[in-house]
């Protein structure tokens, strides 16, 4: 017969503990400024530098750089060159990053309905 005992507060707080160790990283990568709003942008399709730089307003260019070279560590942006001519760099996201799009689409959404408007 199968045990139907409740599991213990030790074993819910190592998983908690679990839980929040993983959200904490989550989000000292996702914090950082501008990646989520990278990621975004790229979910719609692979860009180019420039494009990037006028889809993420306020972004310098230099950060921009930083930016994609930190998501292309992490193995969320793939850069692909295409040598030309002329010589064109373009960044897309990978299969691990598109399986993070779905919680930036709900995040964008609670942002919606619950954080107050941004000023103009």
């Amino acid at each position: 017969m199968a045990s139907t005992s409740k599991p213990t507060a030790q074993a819910d707080s190592g998983a908690c503990s679990r839980g929040n160790a993983a959200l904490a990283r989550a989000f000292e990568f996702l914090g950082k400024r501008w990646n989520g709003v990278v990621l975004g942008v790229l979910s719609d399709g692979p860009a180019g530098f420039r494009e990037l730089s006028r889809a993420v307003d306020g972004i310098s260019d230099s950060v921009l750089s930083d930016r994609l070279s930190d998501l292309a560590a992490a193995g969320l942006v793939a850069r692909t060159v295409d040598h030309g001519p002329p010589l064109a760099v373009s960044y897309a996201l990978t299969a691990r990053a598109r399986a993070l799009v779905p919680a930036l689409a709900q995040i964008t959404l609670w942002s919606q309905e619950h954080l107050p408007p941004a000023d103009s």
